[in-house]
């Protein structure tokens, strides 16, 4: 089995390859895969990163440490392709709001940007333990009150906690999962056996957690190589930058550093950067 620091490594630098691969090609209508000629990371990684540096602050999860660690991002300019749930709640943030209460609401509100910061909390918190529940769905709302958000979130976490990536892993989300629109998708996904490339033909990705949850998590499941899997993704489109990091997230958590293409990996502008917190976490988490 893997060791905590590779599982750590791997989650952060595949989510920052598929997030710097992706951005390339994000919302382009049927893209000629190529490998960019510069990676650079955008408000996936960056987010997920700050969220790291509160818990490395703070040697543990706490939901307003994260908003002031996201917020001292954004007044730095540091945080590049917000969304607009995410842009509405760091502005708010700054300008006096309170943690719990700048989320995003209503039927709009359902994007990525909980899920796509998520993944660091897999390493300290448990999914199945109530409290622990509550803590994500805290962290969630900094950005998104909403229910699909949050359940986009913990099923990503759910994943990484399995550690393993089979198909039973969908029977085991529903299994987890309160009725929602996530659950029904991964029903979807479970009762007519589908493949990655069916599902986005079903459903066309976009910012839409109910769309990009199941099919990076499905695209994890089917995946026998990083670069291969974001190729698809890019390929079907949509929301592509975050699609492709969240799969990251998931795979490189369950496979490690050692399923990366390193020398592409290295030229990642974030590189530096992303192995030194990941150091910083294991330390963490290893305490």
């Amino acid at each position: 089995m893997l060791n905590l620091h590779d599982r750590i490594t791997g989650c952060l630098l595949a989510g920052a390859l598929g997030d710097s691969i992706g951005a390339f090609f994000e919302n382009q209508t049927a893209p000629h895969f190529t490998i960019p000629s510069h990676l650079r990371v955008t408000d996936d990684t960056q987010l997920t990163i700050a969220t790291c540096e509160s818990i490395i602050s703070s040697s543990n999860v706490d939901p307003e440490s994260v908003a002031v660690r996201m917020t001292d991002w954004f007044r730095a300019r540091r945080i590049s392709g917000i969304g607009s749930s995410t842009l509405k709640s760091l502005t708010e943030l700054d300008a006096g709001g309170h943690w719990a209460m700048v989320g995003a609401t209503g039927e709009r509100s359902a994007g990525n940007g909980a899920a796509m910061r998520i993944a660091p909390l897999a390493f300290f918190l448990d999914p199945t333990n109530d409290a622990d529940r509550r803590t994500i769905r805290d962290v969630c709302r900094i950005t998104h009150r909403n229910d699909e958000p949050y359940l986009g979130a913990l099923a990503i976490l759910y994943a990484i906690n399995r550690c393993k990536l089979e198909r039973d892993l969908i029977e085991y989300l529903i299994d987890q999962l309160p009725d929602s629109r996530i659950r029904d998708r991964f029903i979807e996904i479970h009762s007519k056996n589908l493949t990655s490339d069916q599902l986005a033909s079903r459903h066309a990705p976009s910012g839409y957690v109910v769309d990009s949850v199941p099919l990076s998590i499905l695209t994890a499941i089917e995946s026998d190589s990083v670069l291969g899997s974001i190729q698809s993704l890019v390929e079907f489109g949509g929301d592509t930058d975050t699609i492709a990091s969240m799969f990251g997230h998931v795979f490189g958590a369950i496979h490690g550093s050692d399923c990366l293409p390193m020398a592409l990996v290295e030229q990642i502008d974030a590189y530096k950067l992303v192995s030194q917190t990941a150091a910083e976490l294991y330390r963490v988490a290893n305490m």
